[in-house]
């Protein structure tokens, strides 16, 4: 290459820049801030010691010195009779009795009985991922595996909703969740899908994901059958934050259990990283202590694997191996799991492909919590592992390496029948509890659409008023029953009803409970009973070290370094002088923002890119053009979207509120509503414009003034809160919560905005 002047780089890392993969960002190995998937300097070492048949230490804490989780594993999992044998038995011994072909399942239960939640992480991050895939195989529950469906659509249409759930049945789904992107759309959501769901065949448990307190209310009212969305923690602060405990917790699992609701916790790896309250410990052993808490609850299973959290555990060397490992401790616990897969954590296809391949050839009680059977922009829950995209190449997955991953291949003209029968159904029980009367062209266009993109059918405002009706009128799972057979679809009720009839029998209560072919499987009546062997290669620490030293590693410093270079333009944009300490209002024309605590401190952008002077200014405007006042109050004692919303609400003198994040997620709160069940809410920052934020503004003076505005929802198409976020948003997070203050008063500022580049005042 003498004559020829050398290239500055192969062109073959253009091709890689170029790759899906580049759009995933990755965190580097930070056990001081929580990014540490297996272990952590701060992990405790097992250990339990008792005295007269009890608990006195564990896991290196004294009993006098237990907080919350500590107290309620001590009291109601660890078994006194079984710890000292099961304690006793080295961590690397317990591991091979994991994969050992000749040692029974239920050996290897009992023993868990007794372990603690550091021995049961120490145990399984012994376990190379083949091992722990088949560990999985061996210890699960039930021998059928199943799979779980979400239903939802960005407009909260109802008929939309009941086609996608027939699909989702015929699909072979055992189980249907649904959420909504209004919250208040809640009611109409379950009764749609309940419909749905009882199209075609029967046995498909639904349940419907909302504040806790209203969910339980469907609960009662009949519409749904399970309930996976009471949310465990490993860390006492997490628990605090969310104004609950163990005990609590325990308490709503009992409520629901009590009702013929079948029920599990939800909890993950890398949830008390994204709440910023991690300890500096690691996502295993956190997940650990939370699967114990579930245990000791004495709930029938979990819903585990990541979840939301699956995005950002997954950014962290060896993540999705933890994925794996905390599954692993679930049903090694005897808890029914539906092993996460929902949580999309990779824009890449091949890490999608390589992280469901585990689950697929080791079987899962449920292999996804829940996989997006609808389109990824249609999933309120944000894009699952797999979304109706991918739907065939999920059955072809299952053809391949003839595995049973739940489904069954369904024709084209099956399809339309089904959504037109769906959609004709609960056309029929609006009309009869007269909720509303579809227009033909309506339906025509939900019954061919492959998503809400293709309808033309009800709005998100609209759904309100319809769902407002039903909570208002008491309407229950009977009335719509009677509806269906009054109006000729008799095997619609039938069976609808059989489901319903299931909870005064409550067989669905037993462990890994599904409905197949009318029969109830469980851990009861289809014990797994698979063991088999499974060796292969180990990675050595000093290969391992090569392998996580990758590109696009992140880190708190990086993102301060980052929002560094946008402080000084802020300077010249905006003014935030503080006051005093924030009193609640009486002018009943204002609305109060209540801003985060590192807002214009330290951190100077949202997650969109927006100037966070920019947001401030736009929504100071649309609610000055509605006549009202502004008042900015910075909140010291939270950095949580809810709350900062909620707080703002209490200190309005309209009582109604915003709250806003540095960020950028945002929310509509007023003072006589619940934490979690706000007005509206921006839950997605990266996509969230300024138009955006300018209309939830508006729409807040219209609350102020007693108006019901049609909510502003972001549209997605699937790319909100994309694996490219997670790190970044954690790490963001983070800098919140490190300068959050508990008990400290909230604090009004004046923010003076300047006119760029002239610095002037405005």
């Amino acid at each position: 290459m003498t004559d020829v002047q050398r290239p500055n780089r192969w062109k073959r890392f253009e091709d890689w820049d170029n790759r899906p993969l580049r759009l995933d960002k990755f965190a580097r190995e930070d056990p001081a801030n929580g990014f540490a998937a297996f272990t952590s300097p701060s992990d405790p070492k097992p250990g339990a010691e008792l005295k007269a048949g009890k608990i006195v230490s564990m896991d290196g804490v004294a009993a006098e010195d237990f907080d919350i989780i500590d107290a309620f594993i001590a009291r109601y999992h660890l078994d006194p009779a079984i710890t000292p044998e099961a304690m006793a038995i080295p961590s690397d011994r317990l591991a091979r009795m994991l994969v050992d072909m000749n040692l029974p399942r239920t050996d290897l239960v009992r023993l868990a009985r007794g372990l603690t939640p550091a021995k049961l992480a120490d145990v399984v991050a012994r376990l190379n991922a083949l091992e722990i895939a088949f560990a999985y195989a061996k210890m699960r529950a039930r021998k059928t595996p199943g799979n779980q469906a979400h239903v939802t659509n960005a407009k909260d249409d109802p008929l939309q909703m009941a086609a996608d759930a027939a699909i989702a049945v015929a699909l072979g789904f055992d189980e249907i969740e649904t959420t909504m992107r209004v919250s208040r759309n809640t009611w109409s959501n379950a009764l749609a899908c309940a419909v749905g769901a009882a199209v075609g065949r029967w046995g498909t448990l639904f349940q419907c994901s909302s504040e806790e307190a209203e969910e339980l209310k469907i609960a009662m009212a009949g519409f749904t059958s399970y309930a996976e969305t009471v949310s465990v923690y490993g860390t006492e602060r997490s628990f605090a934050d969310g104004d609950d405990t163990p005990w609590s917790k325990a308490f709503l699992a009992a409520a629901y259990a009590s009702r013929g609701v079948k029920m599990r916790c939800t909890s993950g790896a890398g949830s008390e990283l994204l709440m910023g309250f991690h300890e500096t410990k690691s996502m295993l052993y956190l997940e650990a202590r939370c699967l114990c808490l579930q245990r000791g609850m004495g709930v029938q299973g979990t819903q585990n694997g990541g979840i939301d959290g699956a995005p950002v555990t997954a950014t962290v060397p060896g993540g999705m191996r933890e994925l794996m490992a905390e599954n692993l401790i679930a049903v090694w616990l005897d808890l029914e799991c539906a092993s996460g897969n929902d949580a999309r954590p990779t824009e890449s296809e091949i890490r999608v492909g390589a992280k469901i391949l585990p689950y697929l050839i080791s079987g899962s009680d449920l292999i996804c919590s829940g996989f997006g059977s609808i389109l990824a922009y249609d999933n309120s829950f944000n894009p699952s592992l797999f979304n109706g995209e991918e739907l065939e190449d999920f059955l072809v997955l299952q053809r391949d390496f003839e595995a049973d991953g739940g489904l069954t291949p369904v024709g084209e003209g099956q399809t339309l029948d089904l959504r037109a029968r769906a959609v004709d159904a609960l056309s029929a029980v609006f009309e009869a509890l007269d909720l509303g009367r579809p227009s033909e062209a309506m339906k025509a266009s939900v019954v061919a659409a492959s998503g809400s993109a293709d309808t033309d059918s009800y709005s998100p405002g609209a759904v309100a008023a319809i769902s407002q009706k039903i909570m208002e009128r008491g309407i229950t799972v009977i009335d719509v029953i009677r509806a269906l057979q009054e109006r000729g679809y008799e095997a619609e009720a039938e069976n609808l009803l059989r489901v319903v009839k299931l909870r005064v029998s409550g067989d669905y209560l037993q462990t890994s409970a599904v409905i197949r072919d009318g029969r109830v499987l469980s851990a009861i009546n289809d014990p797994n009973d698979y063991q088999g062997p499974g060796t292969g290669y180990r990675t050595s620490e000093e290969r391992r070290r090569e392998i996580v030293e990758i590109r696009d590693t992140l880190d708190q410093g990086a993102v301060l370094r980052e929002e560094a270079r946008f402080e000084k333009g802020e300077a010249a944009r905006i003014l935030y002088t503080p006051k005093s300490a924030a009193m609640p209002g009486t002018a009943r024309n204002e609305v109060v923002i209540g801003l985060s605590p590192a807002f214009g401190l330290r951190l100077f952008r949202t997650t969109a890119g927006h100037h966070l002077s920019d947001v401030a200014r736009r929504m100071t405007d649309a609610i000055a053009a509605r006549g009202l006042t502004v008042r900015f109050v910075r909140m010291h004692h939270t950095a949580d979207t809810s709350f900062l919303g909620l707080s703002a609400a209490k200190l309005s003198g309209s009582g109604i509120g915003i709250g806003l994040q540095a960020k950028g997620t945002a929310v509509i709160h007023s003072a006589d509503r619940l934490p979690h069940n706000n007005l509206e809410l921006f839950s997605n920052a990266p996509i969230t414009t300024l138009d955006h934020y300018a209309g939830l503004a508006a729409n807040a003076a219209a609350y102020a003034l007693g108006e019901q505005p049609e909510p502003i929802v972001v549209s997605t198409r699937g790319e909100a809160m994309g694996a490219r976020y997670h790190a970044p948003t954690a790490l963001i997070h983070a800098i919140e919560t490190e300068l959050v203050q508990n008990g400290a008063a909230p604090e009004e500022i004046d923010l003076t905005f300047l006119d760029p580049p002239t610095g002037m005042k405005r």
